[in-house]
């Protein structure tokens, strides 16, 4: 029967007593001292089975309601034993639903969710500095606290690189019978191995601030080879084949890195690094991009905003057919001091500006210097062949940021300096040249839009008391494609003006008129360089990209070219140099990259002027396949 069925009989035999207000007598109270009876009130009645709860349903919680005032029972109270832990702050530090962990390098390994394999570089590893060495297991080694990580690194970069470039004909003699032109066949294949071993010992937990100390090397084993098709373009003898393969072990780091000081309690800091090591004066690689030998004092300030390096460098002498650094030979009489500071924010927000200073003083004047090949390298065999000194002051501006929307790359320099004997007047020569490059990018989604601009002047005027002609002392730049880049990967050899000079580097840019980028000197006395380009970058998917570039250069100036060759005039144009790559980075990591690019360069009117080929090709191409697998 329904509750209000019971209920009802009930409120309407006699009304049910109210309420009596706070600090009020109830008058059935009055009434009782009065002797009066009180009238009584029947009581409810609950329906049959509700009387009391069943014993099996918590009275706490009934149909996921809780009672108020109700307190469930708390868990049992957490222990661990872990000796050797560094002991945990007081319970009071933590709520009540957090406890306190060992370390964070063995976290994962004693919840169970990595098991580490010395293979595995994903996942953690205490060969790549995941976690701190176990001085148990390494008695030998003379380390004394529990803060000291090992890192070990192989890194292998595969290069197959068919080119077509224009190759002279050997003087003495030739590949083939009949081969009279001054340039003969142009196809040429280029194959290189490398395999790079680092392995370095650092101190200190590095997650917030610099290591206490680091001891690094890095080993570099090369093997190369490369096929032409006309003779005395891999070896000066004209006996030996118009094929090579070689081989070289270079040091490529050796240093040791000491931590100073901590300057504020964001740990601004002073460090100092001794020994052969990487360094970039600039954000792109323009003026000085490589591994010497040499000291660095470096550190920061202002929460990181402000940066600086004073560095010191001794150059190496570089093997001839790898780039490697050879420690075998004595190093060069070659100087590098550079002066730094780089600020965030600076001229505007989100732009980083840095101020630098360069001197290279170069001593070779007296030295005779023949690469693994048997070409002379230094002194240059151009002009009148002799031996040079010269001080240069590279004055330097370079921005990295971007303007709103805007990416913004850009670097200026002027060369100031004296050489000592001047390769046109044998006499001292003011070195005043300039270099200006900037690149401007938008990025819309997944696609990012380039233009680039350079200007290296050149000299106009080779018999005058000042050489005008931009030159670096090591470039690698990263700009308008870097190498993959026609222009930029390939060496165009300048025949018929110099013997065993190139026009440009290979991997760089500039028209220098070197020996060799890697063992040659500087060279003031060139006819400069200027470049406009676009490009674009297109991220397909997380692992694959699509970058385009398409470039046009020019010869700043050609009155050194036309003094060397012996012609009245030669124009400007050097061409078009049009170029794509593919990248591939499988699971979207750097431990797998594999580019496959391709660039052509459509020749001008003073390309065309300087240089032809037996088979009258108008165009020459490049492809690189390059794979590199790193662990």
């Amino acid at each position: 029967m329904p509750l209000t069925a019971l209920l009802l009989p009930m409120l309407l035999a006699e009304p049910l007593a109210q309420a009596t207000p706070a600090g009020q007598e109830d008058p059935q109270d009055n009434a009782a001292t009065a002797g009066t009876p009180k009238p009584e009130i029947p009581p409810v009645l609950l329906p049959a089975g509700t009387e009391s709860a069943p014993e099996d349903i918590d009275n706490g919680v009934i149909d996921g309601r809780r009672r108020p005032g109700y307190q469930a029972p708390l868990p049992e109270k957490v222990t661990q034993d872990n000796p050797g832990a560094v002991r945990a702050p007081p319970p009071e530090a933590f709520s009540q639903e957090e406890f306190p962990i060992p370390d964070r390098w063995r976290l994962i390994q004693t919840l169970g969710v990595v098991k580490e394999h010395w293979w595995d570089p994903y996942n953690q590893n205490t060969y790549k500095g995941d976690r701190p060495i176990n001085r148990a297991k390494v008695p030998w080694l003379p380390i004394k606290e529990d803060d000291w990580f090992f890192t070990a690194g192989l890194t292998s970069d595969t290069v197959l690189e068919p080119r077509t470039f224009p190759i002279p004909v050997g003087v003495q003699t030739t590949e083939r019978p009949g081969s009279l032109n001054v340039f003969g066949k142009d196809a040429s294949l280029v194959f290189s191995q490398t395999v790079i071993a680092t392995a370095s010992l650092v101190k200190g937990q590095t997650a917030f601030k610099p290591p206490v100390v680091e001891y690094k090397v890095a080993l570099a084993l090369n093997y190369n080879y490369v096929n032409v098709p006309e003779k005395r373009v891999l070896f000066v003898e004209p006996s030996k084949p118009s094929h090579r393969s070689d081989h070289f072990l270079g040091v490529q780091e050796a240093f040791i890195d000491y931590h100073l000081r901590n300057v504020s309690d964001r740990y601004d800091f002073d460090s100092i690094r001794v020994g052969i090591q990487p360094f970039q004066a600039d954000f792109r690689g323009f003026l000085f991009n490589d591994q010497q030998l040499g000291i660095r004092l470096f550190g920061n300030r202002d929460n990181n905003r402000v940066q600086y390096n004073l560095a010191a460098f001794w150059r190496l002498e570089k093997d001839t057919n790898s780039g490697l650094n050879s420690v075998v030979e004595r190093p060069r009489d070659d100087f590098v001091f550079v002066a730094n500071v780089y600020r965030q924010d600076f001229l505007i927000p989100a732009l980083t500006s840095q101020f630098t200073v360069v001197y290279n003083r170069n001593r070779e004047a007296g030295q005779i210097k023949v690469d693994d090949n048997g070409f002379p390298v230094r002194p240059a065999l151009l002009g009148n062949l002799r031996g040079r000194d010269y001080d240069v002051f590279y004055l330097g501006y370079n921005a990295d940021g971007h303007v709103g929307r805007i990416n913004v790359t850009a670097s200026a320099y002027a060369a100031l300096g004296q050489d000592r004997n001047s390769i046109f007047t044998d006499k001292k020569a003011d070195i005043r040249a300039f270099f200006g490059a900037a690149e401007l990018s938008y990025d819309h989604d997944w696609m990012r839009f380039r233009l680039s601009g350079l200007y290296a002047s050149g000299d106009h005027d080779p018999y005058d008391s000042t050489e005008t002609g931009f030159d670096a002392i090591f470039e690698n730049p990263i700009f308008a494609g870097a190498d993959t880049s026609y222009w930029i990967r390939q060496t165009i050899p300048f025949a018929g003006g110099g013997r065993v000079i190139g026009v440009n580097g290979r991997n760089g840019i500039l028209n220098s008129l070197r020996s060799s980028k890697d063992q040659g000197q500087s060279n003031f006395n060139n006819p400069g360089t200027m470049l406009v380009g676009a490009g674009g970058d297109f991220d397909l998917t997380p692992e694959l990209r699509l970058s385009t570039n398409a470039n046009h250069l020019w010869f700043e100036n050609t009155t050194t070219l036309q003094t060397l060759r012996n012609e009245g005039s030669i124009p400007n144009d050097i061409g078009w140099d049009l170029s794509a790559a593919a990248i591939w980075r499988p699971k979207a990591t750097q431990n797998i990259v594999a580019r496959l690019s391709a660039a052509a360069l459509v020749p001008g009117k003073g390309f065309r002027d300087l240089f032809d080929n037996a088979e009258g090709n108008r165009n020459y191409y490049s492809i690189l396949a390059n794979v590199i697998v790193t662990y």
